[in-house]
Parts: structure tokens; C-alpha cells; sequence
């Protein structure tokens, strides 16, 4: 499952505002064709690259500083990348740093972050004041602080920081979100950018320091199929004495994606009940404090896999002495208590210095009901295939149907909320490689099963910045035939990224494209025509960045993962470089010939090394051996790294035989 994302060329200047000379954006046709001559057509806008960076450690800052600094960093950045933050740790074995030290470029380190407030404070009109009432205002702010050369900021940081209110959203709107992103469509988008269009959520949830939890049950068995579904009894009056009780659900086996599912709710103060409620419903909403790391399943259950969870709060009556919460749950539980309220909401500070840099609407719409009809106007204003860059609300369900309706809409999907300092990387002219990866072809296939393996996620370009990087860096890397999907489209939005993977490959490392190509998308859900558009963009990225592999989705039919039609895949055949196509589908067999390609079903299986093996000697069990059988599989990119790898290929003897992708399905056009 995928989680699971410079605009100037410099020349011309437009006057906004009695702000001064601010480089002018370039048409939707001149944005298209890059300014070294010869080079191909351009999805993503154009940045001047850095040659200074002055840059600050805000990993401590609360997310209304870092919002006010990133959008500064996108108001200074248009014109030529000059700032620069770290969001992790601030030491080296973060991506962060790892990336700004090999930039290799002259900088300068502020110990304070604020003070580039004050530097820079200059180069903005002002600040667009946000209001604190209604989260959604902050998507408002940031997409007129990029038409107005402005910073996000509440209105005590305007003043603490000497700002001029250029916009105050204050009493502007309610928490109606339909109406609030509509006057935003409405007002403002004659005026941003029609290149790309973003979302992001207006706000995180953040863990606070020094609370301490209580375990009161766990599963202490890997179950997966619900044999243990049961009602619960969980006694939480040890925590009673404060405002509240909070209690956390999930998954006590991280590695493999059965984590606690609860289906019911009931909560008794001295043996009166005070609460009773199914999740998803009104009924629940009162208790949920934090549901943004869980999901609904098809039963209407609230569940939270690997190191996901959900947390509801309880408020007993004043002299509860016995507090007992009763649940319908099964799969791999884990359940613990405190009295401490243990996060607290912030604002969203990551990926608004690209959105401000490149004029850029930004909105949140959960992509059903009234919401999600406000999402398909937006996804219909839009040129195909201008892609949607950020997320979704509503987790999987929310990943799975915002993803159709960019689809349906012409729209690729750029997974792109955790991508931090995107102005910098995108104005990076590092050196890509078109060439692609030489076979290491078997002549005479023999009767084994060849397996291939692949790390999933690669759509997701801040997934490539931060967890591929950290696994990638793992000194294991290499010792196993390894695919790894990428997006090609880093060739425009971090093309220091893309070369790093590509540089530093081993000849066990095959970089491949990440689903469905040039952006994350379910290509049956596209219109036809506009599918070729897609087709042809992806295999000019694919060219660029020398891929001739691609992961793929294709749709959803009855909440079944289906093969992509012999259309769709003659598409890919017709227009892009591809020699297969790994796919996630619900059916058999592993391997087909479709539209001219070899398709190969993503299989998997949980756990990590052992069970993994024994999951794929399960799954040949009625292979007769008589002729090659092909495993494709699919490698949990959250879960396992490179030393998982290591162990696992020296228990794929005789008749498994490990091999890279491209000898794969090598194999597959030779024989399928």
C-alpha cells in the first residue's frame, strides 16, 4: 500500500503593490519548456539555484514559528534560494543536514531562527494574519501570502516581529470548510498559479514531552484473522484524579500491519453509563481526541497498524471513583492510559514555502460529501496534468479516494506534506543520468522461482527526501538484489535527490518508477484522452532519468485491487520506455502478458525475514516445478531496511533465485 508528495526563471519583473520589483512568473506554455535549450517540457515550475544559504535548526520551534519562517523562506526563496531549515534533530544523521552538506555551498548557521525574521523582513510586504478559531483560515493565509508577498503569522507574531498586516482573516469565516475554500476558489484563483495546485492540512497534532503511559492490555500473539475478536473489559480508574482520562489503541506487533480494531465503545463512572458510541459516527466525535494517525475499515471499525494509533479522551463525572471502558476489539491490541493530555494542535508548517514560492491555492477538503464535491471543481479548473502536490484527509480511505478523484479529474498525485525545503532542492541543477541500468541477463532460464523484490513508496517524493534516505544509508545496502521505486518527477522537484540515489547505487540497487509514473495515480480512472497526456509526460520522465520499470496501480472495483486493462497497458507499451509492469492486484496469476508488457501481481507477506520466507514457501507449494515460476514482491518501505535484505536473501536457496528487476522481466518477455 502506498502511504503515501524556482518557479521563476529569473528574468521579467512585475510591480506588486509598492512591495518593489518581485520576479514575474512565466505563462502556463512558457513554464513548460525549460530554459536550457533543448531540454524537455517541464511539469513542475522552474527555480534559479542557490548560491548562499543561511540556515537555522527548527526543530524546536512551535509550528507557528515555523510557519511564519517557512512562509518567509518562500517569499525570499522565489527570487533565488537563500534559506534553508532542518526540521529533525539538527545533527548529521538527519536527512536534513545529510542534504545541506552536500549541497556544498557557502552558508551561514543562525543559532536563533527568528533572527531571520528580522533580516529578511524587507523582502515581505508584511503578514497575512491568520485566524486561530478556524484552522482552515492558515490554507487562506498561505495562498494570499504567496500572491501578496507575504508571511503567515497570528497577530502576535505580526507584532512581536514588527510586521505589517497586509490581510487580517480574523472573523472572516466559521468552520463551515466548504464555505471558506469555496470563497478562496471563488476569489482567489483567477490569480495563482494554474501549474499545480496543493493540499495541506492546516494543522498537526504533536506529541508533548514527558508524559507517561500505562499499559493496561496487550495482545502478546501475532493475530491477523480476528480469532481473537471479543468483548473487552479495560478498568482505567487508575488514572482517575485529574480533568480526564485519556486512552491509547495500537498495535502491540509493528512490523506487520494487524493492529488494534475496535468496533464498539462504552464507558461506565460507577457503574453508570456515560458514554456509548461506533467510530465514525457524531456519536464518537466527543471522545476521539486524536484519530489523525487511524483509519476506518469496512465493518466501520476504527483501526491504527504498525506504529499508528488513535486516542479517546473521557471526562468522568467529579467524584468518579471507578472508570471501566468496554470494547468490541480484536487483532494485535495494545491499550494504555494516562492523565495527561499528550499532544496538542499546531499549525502545519511543512512543504509552504513551495506553495508560496509558486503562487500556489492550497486547500484541505476530505474527498467525500460536500467536501469532496468542492474537490472535483477544484481538480476540474485545472489543466491536465497539472498535479496535486500534499495529501489527503482521512488517512487510507482518504489516500484511496482522494487519489480517484485526481484521477477522474486529469490530476497526478505528488505526495508531498512532509517535503521540506523544496524551493532549495528544486533550484539544484544537479546532473541526472538518462542511461538505464544494463541486464544481467540469464540466457537459459531453468525451473526455479525467480524472485524479485521492491521497496515501495517511491511515489512519494518526501518519502524519497527523509525514510529512503535513512535506509538507503544503511551499510547493509547492497549485499541483496534490491528494486527501489522513485519518482521520476524529482528530476524537477530535487534533482540533487534523484542523482544521490542514482550515484550511490550499488550494482544491487535498480532504481525503478514509483506508482503509476510520472506521479501517483489510478490509471483506470482517467479519461482516455488525457491518460495519453499522463502516458507521454511519464515517459519523458522516465527518458530523463534512465527507468524502464514502473510500479502501477490501476483502480479499484468492489474495494478490489483489479489488473489494469489491455488498454491501459498497451498506453504504457505505446508511450513510455517500461519493459514490465510491477502491479498491485487482488487475483492470479502472479505473472500475465497484457497490451504487449509482462504484469507481475505485487505480492507480500508480513512479518519480517523468517516469516516472510516461510509466507513465500506457502505460497509455491503448488508450483510442480516443471517450468520458471515469477514472484513478484512488495517490500514494506516503513518496515523493513536494507539489513531485513541481507538476512532474508540467504534463505532463499534452491529453487528461489533473487534477482533484480530488470533481469526479471528480462526473463518474463522471453518466456511469458
Amino acid at each position: 500500500m502506498v502511504s503515501r508528495r524556482a518557479f521563476l526563471a529569473g528574468s521579467g519583473a512585475v510591480t506588486v503593490g509598492g512591495l518593489g520589483m518581485v520576479p514575474g512568473f512565466t505563462t502556463a506554455a512558457e513554464a513548460a519548456v525549460s530554459s536550457t535549450s533543448g531540454s524537455p517540457a517541464r511539469l513542475l515550475p522552474v527555480f534559479n539555484r542557490p548560491r548562499h544559504l543561511d540556515y537555522a535548526d527548527v526543530s524546536k520551534l512551535s509550528g507557528g514559528d515555523q510557519t511564519l519562517l517557512t512562509t518567509l523562506q518562500g517569499v525570499v526563496n522565489r527570487t533565488e534560494p537563500e534559506l534553508y531549515f532542518i526540521y529533525d534533530t539538527g545533527t548529521e544523521s538527519v536527512p536534513d543536514a545529510k542534504w545541506l552538506s552536500e549541497m556544498r555551498l557557502p552558508t551561514k548557521l543562525y543559532k536563533n531562527p527568528l533572527d531571520l525574521v528580522a533580516k529578511y523582513r524587507s523582502r515581505v510586504r508584511g503578514a497575512i494574519v491568520h485566524d486561530p478559531a478556524v484552522p482552515d483560515s492558515l490554507n487562506v493565509a498561505t495562498t494570499l501570502a504567496g500572491l501578496e508577498g507575504a508571511v503567515v503569522a497570528d497577530a502576535e507574531q505580526a507584532r512581536a516581529h514588527g510586521l505589517k498586516i497586509v490581510k487580517d482573516l480574523r472573523g472572516m469565516f466559521d468552520d463551515d470548510r466548504v464555505k471558506t475554500y469555496r470563497w478562496q476558489l471563488d476569489n482567489l484563483f483567477p490569480r495563482v498559479t494554474h501549474q499545480l495546485l496543493a493540499g495541506l492540512p492546516p494543522t498537526r497534532v504533536v506529541d508533548v514531552e514527558g508524559v507517561v503511559w500505562q499499559e493496561i492490555a496487550r495482545e502478546t500473539q501475532q493475530i491477523r484473522d480476528s480469532s481473537n475478536r471479543g468483548t473487552y473489559t479495560l478498568d482505567v480508574s487508575a488514572k482517575l484524579g485529574k480533568e480526564a482520562v485519556y486512552v491509547k489503541f495500537a498495535d502491540s506487533f509493528t512490523d506487520d500491519g494487524w493492529g488494534a480494531s475496535v468496533r464498539t465503545v462504552s464507558v461506565k463512572a460507577n457503574g453508570t453509563e456515560i458514554a456509548s458510541f461506533e467510530p465514525d459516527t457524531p456519536e464518537e466525535a466527543p471522545y476521539l481526541f486524536d484519530g489523525s494517525h487511524s483509519s476506518i475499515g469496512g465493518e466501520a471499525n476504527r483501526f491504527a497498524d504498525g506504529g499508528n494509533y488513535w486516542i479517546y479522551r473521557f471526562e468522568p463525572p467529579a467524584g468518579t471513583t471507578s472508570l471501566v471502558v468496554t470494547v468490541e476489539m480484536w487483532n494485535q491490541y495494545l491499550v494504555s492510559i494516562t492523565d495527561t493530555s499528550p499532544t496538542r494542535i499546531e499549525p502545519f508548517a511543512y512543504f509552504r514555502d513551495y506553495v508560496v514560492a509558486t503562487k500556489a491555492l492550497v486547500s484541505w477538503l476530505p474527498p467525500g460529501g460536500a467536501t469532496g464535491e468542492l474537490l472535483i471543481e477544484h481538480f476540474a479548473k485545472y489543466p491536465t496534468p497539472a498535479p496535486y502536490l500534499g495529501w489527503f484527509a482521512n488517512d487510507v480511505s482518504g489516500e484511496w479516494d482522494g487519489v480517484d478523484l485526481a484521477s477522474k479529474g486529469g490530476s497526478p498525485v505528488v505526495a508531498a506534506d512532509f517535503y521540506m525545503n523544496g524551493t532549495v532542492h528544486a533550484g539544484l541543477t544537479t546532473p541526472i543520468s538518462d542511461k538505464v541500468r544494463p541486464v544481467r541477463r540469464i540466457d537459459s532460464p531453468k525451473n526455479k522461482v525467480y524472485v524479485t523484490l521492491t521497496f515501495g513508496e517511491g511515489d512519494n517524493i518526501q518519502y524519497c527526501q527523509r525514510r529512503l534516505r535513512e535506509i538507503w544509508d544503511d551499510p547493509k545496502r547492497g549485499e541483496a538484489p534490491t528494486n527501489w521505486t522513485i519518482s521520476p518527477l524529482l528530476a524537477e522537484a530535487g534533482p540533487n535527490i534523484y542523482s544521490y540515489f542514482q550515484r550511490t547505487a550499488t550494482g544491487n540497487d535498480l532504481l525503478v518508477c514509483g506508482p503509476s509514473g510520472g506521479g501517483y495515480t489510478y490509471p483506470s480512472s482517467w479519461k482516455p484522452a488525457e491518460l495519453t497526456e499522463y502516458l507521454k509526460m511519464t515517459g519523458s520522465f522516465m527518458r530523463r532519468t534512465g527507468l524502464d520499470l514502473v510500479y502501477a496501480y490501476s483502480g479499484r472495483q468492489d474495494n478490489t485491487w483489479v489488473l489494469l486493462s489491455k488498454e491501459i497497458a498497451e498506453g504504457y507499451a505505446a508511450y513510455t520506455p517500461t519493459k514490465g509492469i510491477m502491479q498491485t492486484w487482488d487475483g492470479e496469476p502472479l505473472a500475465v502478458r497484457q497490451g504487449g508488457l509482462p504484469i507481475t501481481g505485487g505480492w507480500g507477506a508480513p512479518g519480517k525475514a523468517v516469516e516472510f520466507k516461510a509466507a513465500l514457501d506457502r505460497r509455491i507449494a503448488n508450483w510442480d516445478g516443471a517450468s520458471p515460476m515469477f514472484v513478484s514482491g512488495l517490500i514494506g518501505a516503513w518496515s523493513w531496511t536494507p539489513s531485513d535484505m541481507a538476512e532474508l536473501a540467504p534463505l532463499l536457496t534452491d529453487p528461489y533465485e533473487l534477482v533484480l528487476g530488470n533481469t526479471f522481466y528480462d526473463l518474463l518477455n522471453r518466456v511469458l
